[in-house]
């Protein structure tokens, strides 16, 4: 009996128009029934797999962690499994889960029906599949546009990057893990991690795991911007958690707290504020991946 499938694609995400009308005739040989529903605003997504729910079997994705992160709620309520056609600049939660970019690969993953539950982070009553996080990372968000990921892809984080780098300033918050004693910090950044992958290709830490039920913490706790410089490169292993100037917590709950409330970025999109309770939700959404 054939799958039934809702098939979302963010059309204006960068590789949206380019190669979707291939992978939409691949998933139809490989004996999926699709229901097409193309999107013009990430806040479409939720309505329309609660809308579907009961009609279809299983929801396909077509878009980056932005377009994913829209949907996430949907998915947690309707527990319909999740297929993931990469066509986001980043694609963080698929690099995670080893989903290729090429869509013919992602396409056959797809079909083949092999089921992975993964863990969330939750933060002040929004989920997350990759990291939440508050300081640099937002400036960055705010820096990065449509047109720059368009053009520069990957690229385009790094770029945005060194543009703030040298504006960023220390903020001071008090983290909580697991109801324990406060720790009280000046930091730049503070990043809390549920997947591996975030921002890129850049990983939370090097042992980092979706289904480990734990969140993973850090905090870069540095006096000059050009201290940032030699910790890039680490970032992208997960090895910058032993450098100095770079705190590492992990627990199932945080607690961040900040003297006026600051942004919080999850999954590149700023979805909350500080003060800022952080959870990991482990088991809450079943994703299609390689064997």
């Amino acid at each position: 009996m054939k799958q039934r499938a809702l098939l979302l694609v963010n059309r204006h995400a960068r590789h949206g128009q380019q190669r979707i009308a291939a992978a939409i005739e691949q998933l139809q040989q490989l004996d999926l029934d699709l229901l097409e529903k193309p999107i013009e605003h990430p806040r479409q997504l939720a309505e329309l797999i609660r809308y579907y729910r009961h009609q279809v079997d299983l929801v396909i994705i077509g878009g980056g962690d932005g377009t994913l992160n829209a949907a996430v709620d949907a998915l947690v309520e309707t527990r319909l499994p999740l297929g993931i056609l990469p066509l986001g600049t980043a694609n963080d939660l698929a690099r995670t889960l080893e989903i290729p970019n090429s869509l013919p690969e992602a396409c056959e993953i797809i079909a083949s029906q092999k089921v992975r539950w993964i863990d969330l982070g939750w933060v002040n009553g929004k989920h997350f599949f990759n990291v939440a996080s508050l300081g640099l990372s937002v400036q960055i968000a705010k820096k990065l546009t449509k047109e720059s990921k368009r053009r520069w892809g990957v690229l385009a984080y790094a770029m945005a990057a060194i543009q703030v780098l040298w504006q960023s300033r220390p903020f001071r918050a008090e983290i909580r893990i697991n109801n324990q004693d406060a720790i009280r910090v000046k930091t730049v950044q503070i990043a809390v991690g549920n997947g591996r992958y975030y921002g890129g290709g850049m990983a939370i830490t090097h042992d980092a795991a979706i289904d480990d039920r734990r969140l993973d913490l850090y905090s870069l706790e540095l006096r000059h911007w050009w201290q940032m410089i030699p910790l890039l490169p680490a970032m992208r292993q997960g090895r910058h958690t032993a450098l100095p100037g770079v705190r590492t917590l992990h627990g199932q709950k945080i607690r961040v707290a900040t003297r006026k409330p600051r942004p919080i970025n999850t999954d590149g999109e700023i979805t909350a504020y500080t003060p800022a309770e952080f959870r990991v939700i482990p088991q809450a959404v079943a994703v299609l991946v390689p064997d």
